[in-house]
């Protein structure tokens, strides 16, 4: 509006033509929010004052007018300050209707979204649900740990004691059935002599054990002990760290958080886990035909289910590094997996992450809890005795769990890396794996 009427004024306002100027300024000010109009020369003398409500408050905006590059004067236009009494007065009918539209939408939102009384019900036993099985699981780790700790003498040598066993055998005698119904976590010769008595005390028509006094048990005890002894050919416990290691077993699962692989449909599950399976046994093909790894064979060929794939290594001789094969094992599968995840998500197929362990037999059990229980993507976890550590000490670093609460936890060990030969053989091993199957999937 200023620009425009400058624009009208420049002549007049450089003859200082103060009525052509006031007639300008009249039509102006006939504008309902325009309240005064000043128009001074390039002195700053005021030529034309125009307003009816000279003293009202308002905005002032003022613009030098000028004639090519001459100043020929000035104009200040002032708009008056609407108050919100005046808003109310111009506009109350759009007022109450919006606070009556907000009214009846808040009415209608808490109408729709208030729960009923079934949801109300179904989200109480969700959290009593919750609670128990939380309750539970705790219970249970309480009791495992506490178990660990009252064997824990025992199991550094592998052989229990004759007085713990009683007092394990008379816990279990005055306990029963909600004993016999406690879920063990402890892999070792007290667990086996437990279920040997459960075994026993199912079988019976009595139902309970009929040791009467402290030297009956003990004698159980021993003879249990002592018939394990010569089942197990001189074995030595499950957590000793001197025996040797002639076989380990890889275990492959899938960081399924979501269990989104039970939901998936067969059509799109089936033919994944067929790549899963070919992607493993030709990994294992592949890594055998290093030289590093000569003597050690694949007793098994790996097939992928819902709940993973494992795959067992024997050393066909005293020189042959089975341990270090599981390593390199377990360790190429999540580099491949890992590339066929991200080119299935880029594409946006289904996929999921994978983690690993690898154990010898006596330890496949306790790796499949700590998979299952402390086991994250990507991750690889290692749980075998000195002799297995010992081959992989020259190539790869581990480390310790952090904060551990069972046996296994504390004897388990997490892949950290591996040196630079190691990790530029499973990139070779790797990279011919990735060919074959490019060319199966050209052939196809």
């Amino acid at each position: 509006m200023v620009a425009q009427l400058i624009d009208e004024a420049r002549l007049s306002l450089e003859n200082k033509d103060r009525v052509s100027l006031s007639v300008i300024a009249n039509r102006y000010t006939s504008e309902q929010d325009v309240t005064r109009i000043l128009i001074k020369d390039n002195k700053d003398d005021i030529l034309v004052p125009v307003g009816n409500a000279p003293m009202q408050q308002g905005d002032t905006i003022r613009q030098i007018a000028t004639n090519g590059d001459a100043v020929i004067g000035s104009v200040a236009l002032t708009l008056k300050d609407v108050s919100k009494g005046e808003i109310i007065a111009m506009q109350w009918p759009f007022v109450i209707g919006t606070m009556l539209l907000h009214l009846l939408l808040w009415l209608i939102y808490g109408y729709l979204a208030r729960p009923t009384k079934e949801q109300i019900s179904a989200l109480s036993r969700n959290i009593q649900d919750l609670y128990r099985e939380q309750y539970n699981q705790g219970d249970q780790r309480g009791y495992s740990r506490d178990l660990e700790r009252g064997t824990g003498g025992s199991l550094a040598d592998g052989t229990p004691s004759d007085s713990q066993m009683a007092g394990l055998a008379a816990k279990s005698e005055t306990a029963g059935n909600a004993a016999q119904a406690r879920p063990f976590n402890v892999h070792n010769e007290v667990n086996e002599y437990l279920r040997t008595q459960q075994n026993q005390s199912s079988s019976d028509e009595t139902g309970s054990l009929t040791a009467t006094s402290e030297g009956d048990i003990e004698d159980k005890v021993v003879s249990t002990a002592k018939r394990h002894s010569s089942q197990s050919g001189g074995q030595t416990s499950k957590l000793s760290a001197t025996r040797s290691v002639d076989s380990v077993r890889v275990q492959i699962l899938f960081h399924d958080e979501f269990n989104m692989l039970e939901r998936l449909a067969p059509a799109q599950r089936l033919p994944y886990l067929a790549l899963c399976t070919q992607l493993l046994n030709q990994a294992v093909t592949e890594l055998l035909k290093q030289p590093l790894l000569l003597g050690v064979s694949a007793t098994n060929e790996a097939h992928f289910e819902d709940d993973g794939a494992s795959v067992v290594l024997k050393a066909d001789n005293s020189h042959a590094k089975v341990a270090l094969a599981g390593v390199m094992l377990a360790k190429l599968y999540l580099m491949l997996n890992k590339i066929i995840h991200d080119k299935h998500i880029e594409l946006s197929r289904f996929a999921l992450p994978a983690k690993a362990g690898v154990s010898d037999d006596a330890q496949s059990e306790p790796m499949t809890h700590l998979l299952q229980s402390i086991g994250k993507k990507e991750q690889l976890l290692i749980l075998l005795p000195a002799a297995g550590l010992k081959q992989i000490s020259n190539h790869v670093q581990v480390h310790s769990i952090m904060r551990p609460t069972t046996v296994y936890e504390r004897e388990c060990a997490i892949f950290d890396g591996g040196n630079d030969a190691m990790i530029q053989r499973l990139a070779d091993v790797r990279n011919a794996v990735l060919m074959i199957e490019d060319e199966d999937e050209s052939a196809t």
